[in-house]
């Protein structure tokens, strides 16, 4: 079966070469039973790999299940994987096959692999190896013939060096890789795709196919596409579906992708793209930043201060003040070789440890070098809702204005307006 025989049976749309080479390793490896994972972003198409592949090998007469890992809770992936025999927990009146028993002779594609909890990473380990499972419940292990193709869209070799993923897991599954491109590096097959589905609306629904002006057609192309084909199948859906109109303007679609455009459309800035698209965790750096600069701000402050002291009190700019109660406050000097600090109900001495000699009178005091007392540290979250109320005093309540100050999205100041009881 060739590429293009390929194309057609599993309705892929494109002529990028990344997208040829992926379809051709896959072709290529079917008929091997190594394992496979398939790596790319949410909604790239990587269960019509698992497909290409389970078809066109030697088990393609047997099942092909598919389970996601990702949408199992952790308390029942076990029993859904492994199966269960009766009476092993609560609600387990009869015995019951996992998906492995069910695949057995066949092919199982593990989507979402990279979400699976540690615990079953290692029971998955050995599956591998052993090709042996436990039922939940049950005393021996049962044999399992099965060709494993595992998906993931995470940064896997991120997650295994952050103790997420485990190692040996990871080259056990990732015998031969295949990796998916994303719709945005795809550019010449955006259109092709938007046409196709175009096409497919009109047919079912009995109405002209949409398109676009080139205007349009260029800014559909260039946009980003975080959810790739899905993303772009449901947009030419609803606009198909939703305007009158047939031949579709700029300023329509940017109607429909007006969140894409203003929060994750890519800004070129001295010839770089650069993410428009401020998140949480960027705020709460930013937040730190200032938090930072605000204290040797307070430190430059601190220091002049000190000189102005010694300065005022005749010393030169290398001696050391110091006191317990308040840092860098203006001294005043006595003749009994003590200090007090001025500008509080109650004054602190401060004694005067190294002799120094006033150059104006050849007076001379004790001063004690000085312990610095360090601020107490403020915290991100009350420094990003100190940053939020001024904002919006700023802007006289208008979250819009507020939001667009702080570089976050309304809803997600709605949100934060919310977790600190400021609403």
């Amino acid at each position: 079966m060739d590429i293009q025989q390929i194309k057609n049976r599993y309705d892929i749309i494109g002529n990028d070469p990344k997208l040829i080479f992926a379809i051709n390793k896959a072709v290529q490896v079917a008929p091997t039973d190594l394992s496979i994972l398939v790596m790319g972003e949410s909604g790239v198409g990587k269960d019509v790999f698992s497909r290409i592949i389970h078809d066109n090998g030697q088990r393609k007469h047997k099942k092909l299940v598919a389970v996601n890992c990702g949408a199992i809770p952790e308390g029942t992936i076990e029993s859904e994987l492994f199966g269960h025999i009766k009476g092993s927990f609560t609600g387990a009146d009869r015995d019951r096959k996992g998906y492995f028993e069910e695949a057995s002779g066949g092919t199982i594609f593990l989507d979402e692999v990279g979400e699976l909890p540690l615990s079953m990473q290692v029971k998955l380990l050995r599956v591998l190896e052993n090709g042996e499972i436990i039922p939940v419940g049950a005393s021996s292990p049962r044999k399992v013939d099965v060709r494993v193709v595992a998906a993931t869209n995470v940064d896997i070799m991120k997650a295994v060096r952050n103790g997420h993923f485990r190692e040996d897991l990871y080259y056990r599954l990732n015998q031969i890789s295949i990796t998916i491109p994303a719709l945005r590096e795809r550019k010449d097959d955006i259109y092709l795709l938007f046409r196709k589905f175009s096409n497919d609306v009109a047919e079912k629904y009995n109405m002209p196919p949409i398109s676009l002006t080139d205007d349009a057609r260029e800014y559909l192309i260039n946009c980003p596409w975080y959810g790739n084909i899905r993303e772009l199948k449901n947009l030419t859906e609803q606009i198909a579906v939703v305007e009158q109109e047939r031949l579709i303007t700029l300023a329509v679609l940017q109607n429909y992708l007006k969140y894409v455009a203003h929060e994750k459309m890519p800004a070129v800035v001295n010839g770089e793209h650069k993410s428009e698209q401020i998140t949480d965790r960027e705020l709460l750096l930013k937040a730190l930043t200032m938090g930072q600069m605000i204290n040797e701000m307070r430190g430059e402050i601190n220091d002049l201060r000190h000189a102005i002291t010694q300065l005022a009190q005749g010393l030169p700019l290398n001696a050391t003040l110091s006191h317990d109660a308040r840092p860098y406050e203006p001294l005043s000097v006595v003749d009994n070789g003590t200090a007090k600090v001025i500008g509080y109900p109650i004054d602190a001495d401060v004694e005067l440890s190294q002799s120094v000699e006033n150059a104006g009178n050849g007076v001379h005091h004790d001063f004690k070098e000085a312990e610095v007392v360090e601020d107490t540290p403020i915290s991100l979250a009350e420094r990003e809702r100190a940053a939020i109320i001024k904002a919006l005093q700023y802007h006289k309540g208008k979250r819009n204005k507020a939001a667009e100050d702080l570089g976050i999205s309304e809803r997600t100041l709605y949100r934060k307006l919310k977790h600190y009881g400021l609403e």
